[in-house]
């Protein structure tokens, strides 16, 4: 006679079994194959059966997690975004100094849109973005958009402080951003510059966006 499972018992399996494309090592071990792929191989170059194959998976397996090689790319680049935008939110989050602080966001901003990989996603998804703007939005989203986010919000504090006089923290970190990678980006998007910035580039042109910025809204002493 066949053994027949009770609800309870229903309840248990599903508790316990993952969903699939949801098991963090899986996405880990796909990640890193698909790391070793684009490097040695190029966005273009690189397929599907190259990434399961370097990650070891089936290609099956990688379709669960990943429905296309653009959006697994992304996801490689957020990952690698991820590890660089900790410090610097962190830098905003524990710098006491106004100055030192936008700074050092200016700086790992700059480090991070102008290196090899963040460029080629960049690249990759202005391409794709007319016929997959879902795409376009997600990475636009977790990456530009947040960013700003985390520096509205820093100016915001700053404000309440009494440091900062701005009527719009939006637009204000929005105009940081930009004035930081100003002349230092957009060369390398377009592959006019083939080499990433100096450390005196970029400390020039962060230093420049910084001293900008505190000109329009630092907030004066009250006149005696």
């Amino acid at each position: 006679m066949t053994a027949t499972l009770e609800p309870r018992h229903i309840k248990v399996i599903s508790r316990n079994r993952r969903v699939a494309g949801a098991d963090p090592e899986k996405r880990h071990q796909i990640l890193e194959g698909a790391h070793a792929v684009f490097t040695a191989r190029g966005f273009d170059a690189a397929s599907m059966n190259d990434i399961a194959a370097a990650a070891n998976v089936s290609k099956g397996t990688l379709y669960v997690y990943f429905e296309d090689k653009e959006h697994l790319f992304v996801a490689l680049i957020e990952r690698e975004r991820e590890k660089q935008k900790q410090g610097m939110y962190e830098a905003l989050a524990e710098e006491p100094d106004l100055t030192l602080a936008l700074t050092s966001f200016g700086t790992g901003l700059v480090r991070l849109l102008t290196g090899p990989f963040a460029l080629s996603a960049h690249r990759i998804v202005l391409g794709v973005a007319e016929r997959m703007p879902e795409l376009g939005r997600e990475f636009y989203e977790r990456g530009p958009m947040q960013g700003a986010r985390h520096l509205a919000a820093f100016l915001d504090q700053r404000v309440a402080k009494g440091e900062l006089a701005i009527a719009d923290t939006a637009l204000a970190a929005a105009q940081f951003v930009d004035l930081s990678q100003s002349t230092l980006m957009r060369p390398r998007l377009f592959n006019a510059l083939r080499t990433p910035p100096s450390e005196g580039e970029i400390a020039h042109v962060v230093g420049e966006a910084v001293a900008t910025f505190m000109a329009r809204y630092r907030r004066l002493p009250a006149k005696p």
